[in-house]
């Protein structure tokens, strides 16, 4: 395995991916404030002027917005109002209520999280996919066809040489998407994960060793991938702020606090250390589809929307399962009620399946082994158990 002196490791994060495929759709919102997470009553409306043919668009706002729905991105101009992933769309409308509001479109960003990752994969094809919108790069002995093709090259030229390719790549998938993204390249993981955030957006940062006193340090030491708000707040009570702090702590001290596994880790981490692999493929454990409401639905008032919108979570279900070639044994549902409990049912049949009818079916099964004794606020649906589906034969 190589050391971290010896491995040059790129993490690519799309600049705000959702809301930049969407300014790709509607460029006219290009510089405004728009953030991604309303429902379809949020799909902007089309007209078309008498004469001219001319086609205008109008997009619904935060303002008086009422729903217990969430920001799933924001663009930059909506981050600015202090808007971001996660925030309540009601805080968001109070903060920035002439912010425009788009509904989600998961086909489409799915779509283009294909094209960047295949752009990506024709430079560089060592590429740990780690969501729909972020990958880690092994660049390691890369090169473009521009570079010397010598036998081995200094560390030096080889850390130069990864620069001249995460240029390449942020031009390949800019010409496959329009899109822009942010890369880091590092010793490893750890350090790219984190410094990919230092420089967005559309940024190329290079992090060498030497750099992580005057880079990493001064960071929050929230901002090390695996340091929750739970552990954070600890590292906080204990006077632990950022990176640097947590770096100039004693390793006893540390393992006294936290405990032999994680205290180590937190020592290892400030100082940049990080020995995981680019790790190129990994088999899912399951895959779910879910949706939380903008209201909450009664089991007998709203019994049409509930089904319509249940059997559209076990057709997207089965079409994700047999894009990614999947089929599974164990089938279930996750409810959330309206006092905010979450209950989950499954159930593993003989014969394992990517068929949207048998999904719903069985899934409809589950749904009866539940209390439907309050309004819903969240319905999803899981298969898991899953297998690759058999290859077709021919028929000779």
């Amino acid at each position: 395995m190589a050391t971290d002196s010896q491995r040059l490791i790129a993490h690519l994060d799309m600049d705000a991916f959702y809301a930049s495929v969407e300014l790709l759709r509607y460029p006219e919102l290009r510089g405004r404030p728009v953030v991604i997470g309303g429902g379809s009553r949020h799909q902007p409306t089309e007209t078309e002027e008498p004469g001219t043919g001319r086609v205008t668009r109008t997009f619904s706002t935060l303002r008086g917005y009422t729903g217990r729905g969430v920001i799933t991105t924001a663009t930059y101009e909506a981050r600015a109002f202090g808007l971001h992933s996660a925030m309540g769309l009601m805080k968001a409308a109070a903060l920035a209520p002439d912010a425009v509001l788009l509904p989600t479109d998961f086909d489409a960003y799915r779509k283009y999280s294909r094209l960047f990752k295949t752009a990506v994969g024709e430079i560089a094809p060592k590429i740990e996919d780690r969501g729909i919108d972020e990958i880690y790069i092994d660049l390691t002995g890369i090169k473009l066809p521009e570079h010397d093709d010598s036998a081995q090259d200094s560390a030096h030229e080889a850390w130069w040489r990864a620069r001249d390719v995460a240029r390449a790549i942020k031009a390949a998938v800019n010409a496959a998407t329009g899109l822009t993204c942010s890369i880091a390249v590092a010793p490893n993981k750890l350090l790219a994960k984190i410094a990919s955030e230092l420089d967005k957006p559309d940024g190329l940062t290079m992090l060498a060793p030497e750099d992580i006193a005057h880079r990493i340090w001064p960071l929050a030491a929230r901002k090390i991938n695996g340091v929750g708000p739970k552990l954070d707040a600890k590292l906080m009570a204990l006077g632990i702020r950022t990176i640097g702090d947590l770096a100039q702590a004693d390793p006893a001290w540390l393992v006294q606090h936290f405990g032999t596994h994680q205290g180590t880790w937190l020592h290892d981490v400030a100082h940049g250390r990080d020995e995981r692999e680019v790790i190129t493929h990994s088999e899912p454990v399951s895959i779910s589809r879910e949706t939380t409401f903008d209201r909450d639905l009664h089991v007998v008032h709203d019994r049409d929307e509930l089904s319509r919108i249940f059997t559209a979570l076990c057709v997207s279900l089965s079409n994700d399962l047999q894009r990614k070639g999947y089929v599974g044994r164990t089938i279930g549902i996750k409810l959330r009620y309206s006092n905010f409990k979450t209950v989950t049912r499954d159930q593993t049949i003989a014969v394992p399946t990517c068929d949207a009818r048998s999904i719903r079916q069985v899934a409809g099964e589950c749904l009866k082994r539940v209390p439907l004794d309050r309004r819903i606020r969240l319905l999803g649906v899981r298969v898991g158990g899953l297998g690759k589906t058999e290859p077709a034969t021919k028929a000779w």
